[in-house]
């Protein structure tokens, strides 16, 4: 068959987990100085990257990420950038 990690028990027909990180050239960095912890950007995420914790607010996860830059776009506060892979603008 193929080598797909399936999430749900319907085998080859249902949905499997795709690896969207290998397609990201740009990457969201926060700032968390910026950031006023409004939640758009978890929301807006389409890959669910970003993340909220108590203890630390508002974060990125780089699993799924595949770098598409919305949650840059639909920040009112700018507190995301997106950066090249390997860390130049």
């Amino acid at each position: 068959m193929s080598d797909r990690q399936y999430i749900t028990p319907v085998g080859d027909v249902g949905m499997y987990v795709l690896d969207t990180a290998s397609w990201r050239t740009h990457r969201p960095v926060m700032d968390k100085s910026l950031c006023v912890n409004c939640g758009l950007c978890m929301g807006y995420c389409p890959v669910n990257s970003i993340k909220w914790a108590e203890d630390k607010g508002y974060y990125i996860t780089y699993d799924y990420c595949k770098g598409c830059g919305i949650c840059a776009e639909e920040c009112p506060r700018k507190a995301i950038s997106m950066e090249r892979e390997g860390g130049n603008k």
